[in-house]
């Protein structure tokens, strides 16, 4: 160790304090020996004598080392800070190494990760039900410093109360997540003392109460404490509250109340005693921290434009070197001997080397199946070749011609049949296209196979009788239909089947020409599957070219592990070993995966000089080689790596050769080779002598690499990327480098782009697609001036990278792996290993893990998904992927979008078992990927939104804005309704001003007369009410209240009854008392807890003197479960009307003006505030009389009621018009559709109403539920062509796609598409518009979503992006007024601006009841005035946003008609980053984002955007929502989801107008009461 020479007491204090800090940790455990030594030599690095660093030389490259082990002599030790960018190249640990692996690169992680554990970083676990898991993990395994979720939480949520303010200090989660990540991931060699994760906890003496406080004030000092809101213990780690800092006695002693309210605040006056909210707080604080890339000011909310081009960064590197010139390779050489064509050559060694062996073939232990020589492979071939050209159809019509296309079906597990397939196909001239076995009808890889068989006129496929078996029939017993493949005519070909040639009958063999010899196919990265056609010409010179590179002679040796039917394993183990009359030993994926070994026992066993691998064999090998004492490869003189070129191969090779350089390996036989499907093979290392120096190794820089250039990495080893070359380019070819991206730019030197090939051995075309063909295979690259820089075509090979000194060819990664992520370029692969190098062991699968990208917000945004043991916690997943992702962020400099782990074996596989990224993408785009573990990371990656909006001071007074309009010809927004005239029935008016004498009135004038009809769920009328009835019935309980209420004129009264005439008669006996009528919605039996105590607050908050019920309900309000939820023993007198005896009266009360009150009306807002207005006699009568006029009502006319008959519109309707203007009603109680859904419907066909009023809730219930049944409901003969207006009762924007639907729906049962409108009414005026039978239709406008948030009304076409339709809201009623307000310089707008609704009437309601009477508010809110305009007159506040429009209609005046638009509640809207939302404009994107939402409701909390989604399907779906509703919020509405709630159906609560109740939603979401079944918490 270079540190010896160190005097340590020479040191200063604090360095000595920290070393002997550091002897303790290692002494204790805590920290591994490595990780050790590495702080140790990090503290002394200023101390130690400087050792003179080696000096590179000047290539960008460092020399290669020898397979030693240990460190060259020269360079310094690994343990001075110094540690140079010579890498030792070979660590202990093989057991363990990987293709992707990369021990350099582990400990980069490490270091990184070792980074992020200074900046503390606690990331609030996602919450997920029990029976949201998908497997659950086995509890007792977990480690000591985790735990599970299932632990009981009530217990753990004590614990955590107590220590939450040490929690904060010593004990935040992200201390022990990094703790472990500390010691998991820095124990990379095998040799580790500790297994992963479990940090050994020696159990530490109880320090004395004194040393904790101090200490605690000590941590607290250096801690940031955002807020008093404790993190949250329970969701991360709640164990060690007791292991490691017992608390201090004090502490101890407090009982779980005080600590609750001494330790935790509360915000938004929401106590925040809950798991959620802590873990929003805890979100919220890592959100605080300043993000890494400075946001680029993109965007300036333009409405023209969202996105601005982001401003190049001064520091960017870029290329300086000069342009490349092409490279060329060794000149093809000319053998004497080389045949004509491929097929010549099988001929020859068919004629005079017929015993030769030419394929061996394994069974699925490894042992040899059966051995294949090159007489009997030639005289099958032949056969088939006759077959197929004279044994298929008749002399006349042969079913094949010769350049016909056959598809080639055959298994991995069977190359005889392939080979005789294929060269069968040679022989008779027709083209072979090899395909993997199809093996379902939904099969990932068949739909885009059935592309390429199109693509190439394929018609005919040969297969073997074994496949044909296996592949998926109909009942009939025929091969199905694949989807996308054209019709197939299949053939065997075992030999049985095929036909000896007659004794005249010889195959044509042509010399090579341009013509197609074989298609081999080639995926995109979009997932399309092209056919790359390659020529007789190209064929035969890839082979030549090949036996040249390689030196391949007469007669060697080969084992193949590649897939024969394409690529590297068709070129040299099928056409070049034929060319060479080489023994090919074919290892098939299923071998390997039984037996690993079985590759390496075949080189031993067979004396193979050379073999055909992959990395992932290279790996399989190591792994089992324990077993294997007696193997030598010392007979291999070419071990080929076909993926060499990943740039993570280096550590494959390296791990494999330190492995197997003591059985006979020799280090220079590993040669890697780049290859594509367009170009075949681009570049091969060509075998070494031995004892030659080493290929060099190239350390690149990846922040250099992200920008496409070269840079030898010195800063920050941390992100190097170490590379191989994969030899020289092949004999006869020429290369260039051009750029990606737009036109073939020839590159410079130290720049990375894509390889171009022109060589006479690459493939001519994709078949039958020559568009895409020319921009692959016809490249001309040209100079910086944009000049050809000659008439050679190119190929593009889709591989990136350079060349380095001697012509040496690296490559860097693949076109297809790219991702462009904010201008800067990421190779999936590098992002993969990454991934890997945090210690997966436990967590996921290492070879199943899928990197792409996905577009949002106009960027690609970078999304990983991997397979989950099924043994991993939940604890351990979360864990590895807040690691994953604070690695990549180090590492690569990018934020990752979202990282989903899926339950084992579930990814779609491409046929050799990769993983089928473009499939998977779909998936993942499509909410069908069902992952059991998600983390989104919108916060940290999406850098482009918009600057918020700052709102400016308006300095423009009213009065100019109002002159301004005026000078812009634009009005004053405001509309009337008709005129309250005093016409008809004047003498009613004049005499009864009071619906009490009303009704006295008609019981007199017309006592038989029936007012009310109630129907039961099936259609009968159960009750009815008559003039004289309904007034009998009143006086029995005026009698009653007058005897036994003890009440005094004025008293409130409550109602409770459900919806029906009972309800009617006690309102109206209550106005013959004298007192003032409450109704309020009865408790529902089966829900008392959530429903009694708003029964209570209005009793409560009215000072009730009494309540009117039925005998059932005194039962409930008095029932052992109603105490559970309220106190029953105050309340005030219940009397039950069910049975009361006939008397009357006295006297009937009749007030002394009509401004005394006459009822009062209670509700509770969508945003959870309960709120009672008063109306007078006065506005009762007025606002009947208003509805009189705009519906036409009479005592002749029948309507419809399916309301809720407790407030607002609803209960005038259902209690006050009938009286007032004798109509009868049908009443609906909506409960009753729940039992029988068509009853409104059928009611409206049976009685021919022409009327109707309903609720949103009542006609989603009939959009849902009967949508389906409307032609079983035509046959019952129901009819709607009666219904001349149907009128949704609402307080709150139209639902314009709901009616749309209902309309589509039920136009088939003759519903007129104009019968359906709207009404709007608020808390001030309960009536402002209603669609009567007079007035033009509704009309509907197009609004820009973006000039909604920003408070402007911008009108667009309709179908223009982000833009909604908004629906008038109905007819201003008569004696109305309606004018659009500046809610806050209170001026008058213009016309079609967006502002608040004001209103004027005279049946407004006369102020809010309250106990305490806040004059303030009621004169803000009932007797406002405009700032500017009108002075004098009284205006109501609706507290709605809306505009009115002048549209081009006339109405029942012939003046032009002004329609009013709603947008929404103010209290609703949400205020995020300066801009306005309507909570239903995000709700509807989310709904829309997949299937399985049912419904959605948005809220804000602390700044944090809330989304609930409702799922209607299985439980596996849950956490495919959540990437769905992150993207379609971020780019439609630019926002940033921060919480997303996944529940079940029902869940969000709906008042009886069918309104989303958000605030009681969100109180219930803090108070953790939802039950959610997933609750994912965005990064």
């Amino acid at each position: 160790m270079a540190d010896r020479s160190v005097d340590l007491s020479a040191l200063p204090k604090e360095v000595r304090d920290q070393l002997s800090e550091l002897d303790l940790e290692l002494s204790e455990g805590d920290i591994t020996q490595k990780g050790y030594e590495k702080k140790r030599a990090k503290l002394l690095a200023s101390y130690i004598p400087y050792l003179p660093n080696l000096s590179l030389p000047d290539v960008q490259l460092s020399p290669g080392h020898s397979a030693d082990p240990s460190p060259s002599p020269e360079a310094p030790g690994p343990s001075t800070s110094s540690a140079s960018r010579h890498h030792r190249a070979h660590r202990s640990g093989g057991a363990r190494d990987d293709r992707y692996r990369s021990d350099i690169h582990t400990e980069a992680v490490q270091a990184a990760l070792a980074k992020h554990k200074e900046e503390k970083m606690a990331l609030p676990m996602p919450t997920k039900r029990r029976s949201a898991f998908v497997q659950s993990p086995i509890e007792t395994c977990t480690p000591p410093d985790t735990s599970s979720a299932s632990e009981d939480e009530g217990s753990l949520r004590r614990k955590a109360a107590l220590s939450a303010m040490l929690a904060q200090s010593l004990q935040s989660p992200d201390y022990w997540i990094n703790r472990s990540v500390q010691s998991s991931s820095t124990s990379s060699s095998a040799s580790s003392t500790l297994s992963h994760g479990e940090p050994k906890t020696q159990p530490q003496p109880q320090p004395q109460p004194q040393p904790a406080v101090s200490l605690l004030a000590d941590v607290l000092a250096h801690t940031r404490i955002e807020n008093s809101v404790p993190p949250d213990v329970t969701s991360s780690t709640p164990q060690e509250t007791g292991s490691r800092v017992d608390l201090p006695p004090v502490v101890r002693g407090m009982s779980r109340g005080q600590s609750r309210s001494s330790i935790l605040d509360t915000a938004d006056g929401v106590p925040v005693n809950s798991r959620v909210s802590t873990k929003i707080q805890q979100l919220l604080n890592t959100l605080k921290r300043p993000k890494r890339p400075p946001l680029s000011e993109f965007f300036l909310d333009d409405s023209e434009e969202i996105v601005e081009v982001p401003q190049p960064d001064p520091n960017t590197p870029k290329p300086e070197g000069r342009q490349i010139i092409p490279v060329k390779g060794e000149p093809l050489g000319v053998v004497s001997n080389w045949p004509p064509a491929l097929q010549a050559a099988l001929a020859r060694w068919g004629a005079t080397q017929a015993k030769s062996p030419a394929l061996t073939a394994l069974d699925v232990t490894g042992k040899p199946l059966y051995t294949l020589t090159y007489g009997k492979l030639w005289s099958r071939s032949l056969k088939l070749a006759y077959t197929l050209l004279n044994k298929l159809g008749t002399k006349t019509e042969p079913v094949l011609q010769p350049g016909d296309r056959v598809a080639l079906v055959y298994p991995n597990s069977d190359p005889g049949m392939f080979w005789v397939a294929f060269y069968g196909c040679l022989l008779a001239e027709v083209i072979p296209v090899p395909i993997e076995v199809p093996l379902s009808r939904q099969d990932a890889g068949s739909l885009q196979i059935g592309f390429l068989l199109g693509s190439c006129g394929v018609s005919l496929a040969l297969t073997s009788e074994l496949c044909l078996k296996g592949l998926p029939k109909t009942p009939s017993g025929e091969i199905i239909q694949f989807k996308g493949w054209p019709r197939m005519k299949w053939v065997v070909t075992d030999t049985k089947y095929l036909t000896k040639p007659s004794k005249d009958w010889q195959p044509h063999i042509p010399t090579a020409n341009t013509d197609t010899a074989y298609i081999e196919y080639k995926a995109s990265k979009e997932g399309t599957v092209m056919g790359v056609a390659v020529s007789k010409t190209s064929m035969l010179t890839h082979c030549q070219a090949l036996t040249q590179a390689c030196n391949y002679c007469e007669g060697e040796t080969l084992v193949n592990v590649l897939d024969c039917k394409k690529d590297m394993g068709m070129w040299h183990g099928v056409l070049t070993s034929v060319m060479n009359r080489i023994h090919t030993i074919t290892v098939p994926y299923a071998v390997m995966k039984a037996c690993p070994m079985s590759w390496v026992q075949r080189v031993h066993i067979h004396k193979a000089r050379v073999a055909l691998v992959k990395c992932r064999d290279l790996h399989w090998a190591m792994m089992a080689h324990k077993d294997q004492r007696d193997t030598n490869l010392s007979s291999i003189r070419m071990l080929i790596v076909a993926d060499g070129a990943n740039p993570w191969s280096v550590s494959s090779c390296d791990a494999f050769l330190n492995v197997f350089q003591s059985h006979g390996l020799k280090p220079e036989v590993i040669c890697p080779c780049a290859t594509s499907p367009e170009a075949l093979t681009v570049a091969i290392r060509r075998p070494g002598a031995r004892g030659a120096p080493l290929p060099a190794r190239a350390i690149l820089s990846m922040g250099g690499l992200s920008h496409g250039v070269i840079r030898v990495n010195t800063e920050d080893k941390n992100s190097a990327l170490t590379v191989q070359d994969v030899g020289h380019i092949m004999p006869g070819a020429l290369m260039c480098i051009v750029k990606p991206d737009g036109p073939p730019q020839l590159c410079k030197t130290d720049e990375i782009g894509e390889i171009v090939i022109n060589s006479r051995a690459g493939g001519t075309m994709y078949y039958g697609l020559p568009g895409v063909t020319k921009n692959t295979f016809e490249v001309i690259p040209v100079n910086q001036a944009g000049a050809p820089i000659g008439e050679i075509p190119f190929s593009r090979t889709g591989l990136l990278g350079f060349v380095g000194p001697g012509s040496l060819v690296f490559v860097v990664g693949k076109i297809e792996g790219l991702l462009m992520v904010s201008g800067r370029r990421h190779n999936a692969d590098d992002l993969v290993a990454t991934a890997l190098a945090v210690e997966p062991v436990k967590t996921v699968y290492r070879g199943r893990i899928a990197v792409f990208s996905v577009t949002v917000f106009y960027d690609e945004r970078i999304v990983i998904v991997a397979e989950q043991r099924p043994d991993a916690s939940e604890e351990d997943s979360f864990q590895w992927m807040s690691r994953v992702l604070q690695a990549i962020d180090s590492i690569h400099q990018v934020g990752l979008y979202c990282l989903a782990l899926v339950p084992a074996n579930t990814l779609p596989k491409t046929p050799l078992g990769g993983i089928h990224i473009c499939e998977t993408k779909q998936n993942f785009l499509e909410g069908n990927l069902h992952p059991c573990n998600i983390l989104l990371c919108p916060h940290t990656c999406v850098t482009n939104m918009p600057k918020p909006r700052q709102k400016q001071p308006v300095d423009v007074g009213p009065a100019s804005m109002l002159v301004g309009n005026l000078v812009a010809g634009k009005r004053i927004a405001q509309a009337t309704g008709r005129e309250l005239g005093m016409v008809e029935d004047q003498d009613l008016i004049r005499k009864h001003q009071f619906l009490s004498e009303a009704l006295q009135w008609r019981a007199q004038t017309d006592p038989d007369h029936v007012l009310y009809v109630l129907l039961n769920a099936k259609g009968v009328a159960v009750c009815t009410a008559t003039c004289a009835q309904l007034h009998k019935r009143a006086e029995k309980i005026t009698a009653t209240l007058m005897e036994r209420g003890g009440l005094n004129t004025g008293d409130n009264v409550v109602l409770l009854y459900p919806p029906g005439i009972d309800l009617i008669a006690a309102f109206y006996g209550c106005l013959y008392a004298g007192v003032i009528p409450v109704t309020v919605r009865p408790p529902h039996p089966q829900n008392l807890a959530a429903t009694l105590p708003t029964v209570r607050m209005i009793i409560d908050v009215s000072k009730a003197a009494c309540i009117l019920t039925t005998q059932a309900l005194m039962r409930i309000l008095r029932s052992r479960e109603a105490a559970a939820s309220v106190n029953i023993k105050t309340w005030p007198t219940i009397i039950d009307t069910d049975d009361l005896p006939r008397k009357r009266p006295p006297h009937i009360y009749k007030p002394p003006t009509a401004e005394m009150l006459a009822y009062l009306d209670f509700s509770v807002s969508t945003t959870g505030m309960l709120t009672g207005v008063k109306m007078s006699h006065a506005a009762v009568s007025t606002l009947c009389r208003s509805i009189k006029l705009q519906c036409e009502l009479y005592s002749s006319r029948q309507i419809a009621i399916c309301l809720d008959p407790y407030c607002g519109l609803g209960f005038v309707l259902w209690c006050l018009s009938s009286v007032y203007s004798g109509h009868q009603s049908i009443l609906i109680p909506p409960l009753e559709l729940e039992s029988s859904l068509p009853l409104w419907l059928s009611t409206l066909s049976q009685y021919k109403i022409r009327d109707t009023f309903c609720s949103y809730s009542v006609m989603e219930l009939c959009t849902k539920g009967l949508g389906t049944q409307t032609e079983m409901l035509k046959a019952r003969g129901l009819n709607l062509s009666c219904v001349r207006s149907c009128v949704v009762i609402a307080e709150e924007r139209p639902r314009l796609a709901l009616t749309q639907s209902f309309s589509k729906l039920f136009k088939d049962l003759g519903l007129s598409p104009r019968a359906v409108s709207t009404a709007f009414g608020s808390r001030v005026n309960l009536a402002i518009c209603l669609q009567g039978t007079a007035g033009p239709d509704p009309s509907t406008v197009y609004v820009d979503m973006k000039s909604l948030r920003h408070d402007r009304v911008r009108l667009v076409e309709r179908g223009a992006p982000q833009s909604i339709p908004l629906m008038e809201s109905g007819t201003i009623l008569p004696g109305v007024r309606v004018i659009i307000v500046n809610p806050e310089t209170r001026g008058p707008l213009g016309d079609s601006h967006l502002g608040e609704i004001w209103v004027n009437s005279p049946h407004s309601a006369s102020g809010y009841y309250t106990i305490y009477g806040e004059e303030s508010l009621q004169a803000d809110h009932f007797n406002t005035r405009l700032s500017f305009g009108e002075p004098h007159t009284l205006w109501a506040r609706t507290g709605y946003l809306g505009f009115i429009k002048r549209t081009e209609l006339l109405d029942a005046s012939g003046d032009r008609h002004d329609a009013l638009f709603v947008v929404g509640s103010l209290d609703e809207t949400l205020e995020l980053r300066g801009l306005r939302y309507h909570p239903i404009d995000i709700e509807t994107s989310v709904s829309r984002a997949h299937r399985c939402i049912a419904e959605s409701a948005v809220f804000t909390w602390t700044n944090l955007l809330v989304v609930v989604a409702e799922l209607s399907g299985s439980e596996q779906e849950a956490l495919d929502l959540v990437p769905l509703v992150t993207n379609v919020v971020l780019e439609e509405h630019h926002l940033i989801v921060g919480v997303v709630v996944i529940v079940d159906p029902g869940v969000i609560p709906i008042n009886s107008r069918g309104e989303k109740q958000r605030m009681h939603l969100r109180d219930s979401f803090l108070a953790d009461q939802l039950d959610p079944i997933y609750v994912a918490y965005n990064m």
